[in-house]
């Protein structure tokens, strides 16, 4: 019996001098290859500047890597709402980015598909499109795994403008 008492003793002695220690998950490290997943995503809202000035809404999604953590697949889907009929795009885009996920500015450039359709568009025989659609903008560092995003996108071989203000993340900075 008295070793039983012990050990209880003891073992409530070492439970009060155990602490908790906070994980702390890897960085990043860099890469040449490969990766697939979900590793990010954003919600984005910006004006169309064609003649309409629609409201567009947006999201995106980080769904890997290419060869380079700086070459990123990123498809999105918009939807632009008032001064006319509604208008929607999904697009699937490769981004460069210019320097690591660290910096406090991080600025990409990208290309993509995009299809795209508005509201009555049954009864048009061009829609929906495919457009080819480029991004420019910048990631501006708000936290360790939340950046701001500006962005202008030109969409329809250039022939609409649309601009960005948003929030992104990254999963694992």
């Amino acid at each position: 019996m008295r070793i039983v008492l012990m050990a209880l003793v003891t073992l409530l002695f070492a439970v009060h001098d155990v602490q908790a220690q906070q994980f702390q998950p890897p960085k990043n490290s860099k890469h040449g290859g490969t990766r697939f997943g979900l590793f990010g995503f954003g919600v984005r809202g910006g004006v169309d500047l064609r003649r309409s000035g629609q409201l567009v809404l947006g999201t995106t999604l980080d769904i890997g890597d290419l060869f380079s953590n700086r070459l990123r697949l990123r498809p999105s889907a918009e939807i632009g709402l008032f001064n006319g009929p509604n208008t929607y795009v999904g697009s699937f885009e490769a981004l460069w980015r210019f320097t690591d996920d660290e910096e406090v500015a991080t600025p990409y450039i990208g290309l993509g598909l995009g299809v795209a359709g508005r509201d009555a568009c049954g009864s048009d025989p061009r829609c929906p499109g495919l457009w080819v659609n480029t991004a420019f903008g910048f990631e501006l560092h708000y936290r360790s795994t939340f950046n701001w995003l500006l962005e202008y996108h030109g969409m329809d071989r250039m022939r609409r403008h649309r601009l960005f203000i948003g929030l992104t993340t990254r999963r694992g900075n």
